[in-house]
C-alpha cells in the first residue's frame, strides 16, 4: 500500500468511531473531497467496509492509498497513542481530527442508574474525546507548519437534556467545556476547535425515535430524522475551512424534531 508524501496536496483526518453512523458518512464525504481518512473504530472488519465502499463508490481515485484503517478503543490511553503514530506514520501530519465516537445508552433515571454504567459512559464520550484531543494537539504543535482543525460531535443534549439521560447529557455538557476550552488554548498553535450538535440524523443510534421515544410530558412520539448526509456535509464544511477562520458551534437538525420548545 503507497504511502502519501508528506508534500502532497491531500490534507490529513482521522475520524474515530468511523465504522458506522455519522462516522462513516463524513469518512465517504471526506474521501470524496479528496482527503486522505484514518479511520478508527474498535471493529476492524467495519472499518474495511467504509474503505471498500468508497473504493467502490469512488473508481478513478486511489482510495486505498488515501485510507488508513486502524482499530482502537479510544477510552484506552495506550491505544490512542498507538492510533496517532499509525496515522502519522503513513500521511506525515494531521489536519483534522472529528471527534466522533459515542454511544446513547437506554434511558434511565438517575435514582437506577449504577457507578458501572455512569464510568462507561463518560470513558466513551467524554474520556475519549480528551485522549483524542490531547494527542492531535500534541502533533498539530509539533508539524510543520504547525496547526490543524479539530471538530467534537456533541448533541442537541449539549443543550437540553431528554428524560433519563443524565450521564449521556452530563458527557455532552462536558463537550461543550472541553472545545470551549480547547479552541482558547490552540490559539497558539493555529488549532482550530469547533463543536457540532446533531438532532436526529438517521443512523443506528437514532433507530429508536423513528419507533416512538419518551418525551419530557411523559409522552411517547416518533421524532422526524434527517438524513445523515446532511450532518456529514455538516462536518465537511467546518473541516475545510481556512484556519483562519472557525465555526466554534453549529447545530444540524431535523426541522421538525422537539428541540426549540422541548419540555
Amino acid at each position: 500500500m503507497q504511502n502519501v508524501s508528506i508534500d502532497s496536496p491531500s490534507r490529513i483526518a482521522l475520524v474515530t468511531g468511523a465504522g458506522s453512523g455519522i462516522g462513516r458518512a463524513t469518512t465517504l464525504a471526506l474521501l470524496r473531497a479528496g482527503w486522505c481518512v484514518v479511520l478508527a473504530g474498535r471493529r476492524a472488519a467495519a472499518l474495511q467496509a467504509v474503505i471498500d465502499e468508497a473504493t467502490q463508490a469512488l473508481p478513478d481515485a486511489d482510495v486505498p492509498a488515501r485510507t488508513l484503517a486502524v482499530a482502537a478503543d479510544v477510552t484506552r490511553e495506550a491505544e490512542v497513542e498507538a492510533l496517532f503514530a499509525a496515522a502519522v506514520a503513513r500521511f506525515g501530519r494531521l489536519d483534522f481530527l472529528f471527534n466522533n465516537a459515542g454511544v446513547f445508552t437506554k434511558g434511565v433515571s438517575i435514582e437506577d442508574m449504577s457507578l458501572e454504567a455512569w464510568q462507561a459512559l463518560v470513558d466513551v464520550n467524554l474520556t475519549a474525546v480528551f485522549l483524542c484531543t490531547r494527542a492531535a494537539f500534541r502533533q498539530m504543535k509539533a508539524q510543520q507548519p504547525p496547526g490543524g482543525r479539530i471538530v467534537n460531535n456533541g448533541s442537541i443534549s449539549a443543550h437540553v437534556p431528554r428524560p433519563g439521560s443524565v450521564a449521556y447529557t452530563a458527557t455532552k455538557h462536558g463537550i461543550t467545556g472541553l472545545t470551549k476550552t480547547a479552541a482558547l488554548d490552540g490559539r497558539a498553535w493555529n488549532i482550530a476547535v469547533g463543536q457540532i450538535d446533531i438532532g436526529n440524523a438517521a443512523s443506528d443510534m437514532t433507530a429508536a425515535m423513528q419507533a416512538g421515544i419518551r418525551q419530557a410530558d411523559g409522552s411517547i412520539r416518533v421524532e422526524p430524522v434527517m438524513d445523515v448526509q446532511h450532518a456529514a456535509d455538516a462536518v465537511l464544511h467546518m473541516a475545510s475551512l481556512p484556519l483562519g477562520a472557525n465555526v466554534l458551534f453549529m447545530t444540524v437538525m431535523a426541522t421538525h424534531m422537539p428541540f426549540v420548545g422541548r419540555g
